[in-house]
């Protein structure tokens, strides 16, 4: 995508966050890699009143200066240091979604109760400790609670989905919250059986060459 279409699909994204439930106000935020650089949503305005000229471009190396009519995220550390640490990863999005902040809030990470969860490439979506948001705690938190997997639940705080596109990005959201939910009730009724290591070994091979494919 040229830089003008990524900068409409991530708005379109950040609007998608809040229909789909996943995310309240003006809260979360996303990033796409851009080269050397990424592009990234500005900070505290409403995703109805955002516009793809309001994106910032943030070089990886930056410590804070970037383009654009508007400061981007109070969250940019989190996703310039995701986006450095990760070259398989071209796509951030971070949501306050219910589920995984309530999983978040109380500190419990997702352990392989769905063969879903091996979209994430891990057998359990960790949970990291807290740390003000905005702040390079946070974001060495992140990083470090995320590994080598696409999610991570980011303690009383919300949850981080990685993609390989954006596209990608906001179905591991999806699907986070998906789980989160899905934990959280099994958690409710009784005590969830889990899926063992081995078999989520098998799905995480299985869901790397998952997706459209022409007929054959």
């Amino acid at each position: 995508m040229t830089g003008a279409n990524t900068r409409e699909a991530i708005v379109e994204a950040a609007r998608s966050m809040n229909a789909l439930g996943l995310n309240q106000g003006a809260a979360g935020n996303i990033s796409v890699r851009d080269g050397e650089a990424m592009l990234i949503t500005p900070s505290g305005i409403s995703y109805a009143a955002m516009t793809p000229q309001m994106i910032a471009r943030m070089p990886l190396d930056s410590d804070g200066a970037a383009q654009g009519p508007l400061a981007p995220s109070s969250e940019w550390r989190m996703h310039r240091d995701i986006l450095s640490a990760r070259a398989d990863v071209q796509a951030v999005v971070h949501t306050h979604s219910t589920y995984a902040t309530t999983l978040a809030a109380l500190r419990r990470e997702i352990p392989p109760v769905h063969y879903m969860i091996g979209i994430f490439r891990a057998s359990r979506i960790r949970c990291t400790d807290y740390a003000p948001f905005g702040t390079q705690a946070l974001s060495d938190l992140a990083v470090e609670g995320l590994g080598r997997a696409h999610g991570v639940l980011l303690g009383n705080h919300g949850m981080i989905a990685l993609g390989e596109s954006l596209d990608r990005a906001m179905w591991r959201a999806v699907e986070l919250e998906a789980l989160a939910r899905l934990y959280y009730l099994a958690t409710i009724a009784g005590e969830p059986v889990l899926i063992c290591e081995e078999e989520i070994e098998k799905e995480i091979a299985r869901f790397e060459n998952y997706g459209l494919k022409p007929v054959k």
